[in-house]
């Protein structure tokens, strides 16, 4: 078997598409007679309290309840779907040069799985998108009750692949800590840099391109073997 690869979703796989995001939220916030930046700024402090578990209208009436809101059912309602919409328009965005990438890792027997810290409505969105069957598995923190760069996140990803954690690739743009909470768990990491510069500071090997990784996978030492060198890089 090649060596299973784990990617990250939001600027690692797609643009995190962050100023349309905002602007959807100043719209949920209009639907709900909040001021708009209020609502933004909700959204933005509760990242990690809504990457484990809040579902779309739980988030709502949650934020809207701190900033001293009580929507009605009706409002809540039109909010949520306004956010919903958001979720697929984001997945719905994945290139082509990115579905032929994760075409050609299969094609060449690579078992892909999907780790991201995402909120409740893109996981739902997650298994009518271009993307969902090109993977093996999903690990989504809403799903799973933690994020990364907690340890559970990449053992639970591994354990869904069958393989120890030491044998995966983990590619992502390095928000929240991901890349250095993968190689402490003995994956090898890939940073990449085609949607955001997210971590300059990782000393690891970088992607410029997702289309560089099938070559770099297919290399010597890379696509079978256990990993070497403190998760850090294939070797």
């Amino acid at each position: 078997m090649q060596r299973p690869v784990i990617f990250d979703l939001f600027h690692t796989l797609l643009d995190g598409a962050d100023g349309e995001r905002d602007r959807v939220i100043g719209e949920m916030a209009v639907e709900l007679g909040i001021p708009q930046q209020d609502l933004v700024a909700a959204y933005h402090s509760s990242w990690r309290e809504r990457l484990i578990g809040w579902d779309v209208e739980q988030t709502i009436e949650t934020l809207a309840g701190r900033l001293g809101h009580r929507p009605t059912d009706a409002q809540v309602t039109r909010a949520a779907a306004l956010r919903r919409a958001f979720a697929i328009r984001s997945l719905g965005r994945a290139s082509m040069a990115t579905l032929t990438v994760l075409d050609k890792l299969r094609a060449d027997g690579h078992p892909l799985a999907l780790l991201s810290n995402a909120a409740a409505e893109t996981a739902a969105a997650w298994v009518e998108s271009r993307l969902a069957p090109r993977f093996d598995v999903t690990v989504f923190s809403c799903a799973v009750g933690f994020a990364k760069p907690d340890p559970e996140s990449y053992h639970a990803a591994a354990a869904r692949l069958g393989v120890p954690p030491e044998t995966c690739v983990f590619v992502g743009d390095g928000a929240d800590g991901e890349l250095a909470g993968a190689a402490a768990v003995g994956m090898w990491v890939l940073r990449t840099v085609e949607h955001r510069d997210t971590d300059p500071s990782w000393d690891g090997p970088v992607l410029s391109d997702l289309g560089e990784l099938p070559a770099l996978l297919s290399g010597a030492g890379v696509a079978e073997g256990p990993a070497s060198g403190g998760g850090r890089s294939p070797r």
